[in-house]
């Protein structure tokens, strides 16, 4: 099945199935009829629902208030990820800025939209097949952000959201390990649980951002570890395993992916995090289900991932099933079926 097919560009941030080889566990009767798997951008939390809709018609008169009664530095992050990939955010934010200078919400808004629109710009495509107009505009929009975000640091020096996004533009622009080294600690000084940020690090630390395997997998497992039992950051740990299996070629990812020491990696970091008692189940839970879910089901656990799969009812983030060629929700489905047979 076409859907199947990994992705190859450097946007690519985990692994996928290749469907290469059938599960080979028995069908097991539904207790009920599974959801329609569906992408939803929203994450199925209403409020975020609406600021997307606020941040698509250009109210910021409606959109500005909310974003302020948000007083957790994560939880305004999260929603300004969301916010930051709604088409057109960086005209009316333009226009907001230069009517008011000193809104620093709208220029926070704007940095952020213009790193997620320079990442448009440059498409996932490998270095090779980005054409000089595509870098041109992607460092053009990066050094927006740049300029934007730090002014935002500068006015609020107890905010998040600036130092998580400069991690994504200082990548992007490569300005180098000890740069990133210092936007990740500045973020951390201000949320050292962070998830987005040490996900940030994490491809980062990537072999295809400069890293290795080595070191990738160490920071995961060594924040996994300094982290209480319960916490989000066990995600971190997945990810790795995800990102090691779509480097390796075809053959060498299946046997890395199912083999003993990477399925007790991968057990002991859902059982420290998502499935433990005291994981607080925090806004955008659902990116950390498939996240698992993806990589129990590659690694031919079909049982540990249709428990995944039944939480997620059908919810559908387009991380990480947007590594693999096709429709996320039509891949998040097809793995699915199988984990349930």
């Amino acid at each position: 099945m076409s859907f199947f097919r990994r992705r190859s560009g450097e946007g690519a941030a985990a692994g996928g199935a290749d469907g290469r080889r059938g599960f080979g566990f028995a069908r097991r009767p539904a207790a009920r009829p599974a959801a329609v798997p569906a992408l939803d951008p929203a994450h199925g939390d209403e409020e975020l629902r609406l600021m997307l809709a606020q941040a698509a018609a250009g109210d910021w008169a409606s959109l500005r208030p909310a974003l302020a009664a948000v007083t957790d530095g994560a939880e305004l992050t999260w929603l300004l990820v969301a916010l930051s990939d709604v088409a057109g955010v960086e005209e009316w934010t333009a226009r907001a800025v230069a009517d008011r200078p000193e809104d620093t919400p709208a220029l926070l808004l704007s940095g952020a939209r213009h790193v997620s629109w320079a990442w448009e710009a440059r498409t996932g495509a490998r270095a090779q097949y980005v054409t000089e107009e595509q870098w041109r505009l992607f460092h053009e929009r990066l050094d927006t952000a740049e300029e934007q975000l730090f002014e935002v640091a500068e006015r609020e020096p107890r905010w998040l959201a600036p130092w998580y996004f400069l991690q994504i533009s200082g990548r992007g622009a490569s300005l180098g390990p000890d740069v990133a080294r210092y936007r990740f600690e500045a973020a951390l000084r201000r949320d050292p649980g962070h998830l987005g940020s040490h996900k940030q690090r994490l491809q980062q630390l990537c072999a295809k951002w400069g890293g290795s395997h080595e070191e990738m997998h160490a920071f995961a497992r060594a924040a996994m570890l300094a982290a209480p039992e319960g916490s989000p950051l066990g995600e971190l740990v997945a990810l790795a395993h995800l990102e090691h299996w779509l480097d390796l070629p075809d053959g060498e990812d299946h046997a890395y992916l199912t083999g003993p020491a990477v399925l007790a990696s991968l057990q002991e970091a859902l059982r420290r995090s998502v499935l433990h008692a005291d994981y607080p189940r925090p806004r955008g839970w659902q990116a950390a289900f498939n996240t698992f879910a993806m990589a129990f089901s590659l690694a031919d656990q079909p049982r540990t991932a249709h428990l995944l799969f039944e939480a997620l009812d059908g919810a559908v983030t387009e991380s990480p099933w947007n590594y693999l060629s096709g429709d996320p929700a039509e891949i998040f489905r097809a793995h699915r079926d199988r984990c349930a047979r």
